[in-house]
């Protein structure tokens, strides 16, 4: 394992009113815009849960306009 993934720090998965998502280190502040998702753990499990939520890349307003345009 590399010392990257064998830090030892906890993560969290943290997301923006776009629906984007990233990773955090546990023990900061969170930056402007963004929200804990609610997963915390090792950098591995956070990028894990991301892969497992985040399946359409497209920023929410995007999303949104796209369906509008399709007449949804």
């Amino acid at each position: 394992m590399s010392d990257e993934n064998a830090d030892g720090r906890t993560y969290r998965v943290v997301v923006n009113d776009e629906e984007q998502y990233s990773i955090w280190l546990g023990d900061r502040e969170l930056p402007n815009g963004w929200h804990a998702e609610g997963t915390e753990g090792t950098r591995e499990e956070c990028l894990a849960r991301i892969e497992q939520v985040w399946t359409d890349m497209r920023p929410l307003s995007l999303r949104r306009r796209m369906e509008q345009a399709a007449g949804r």
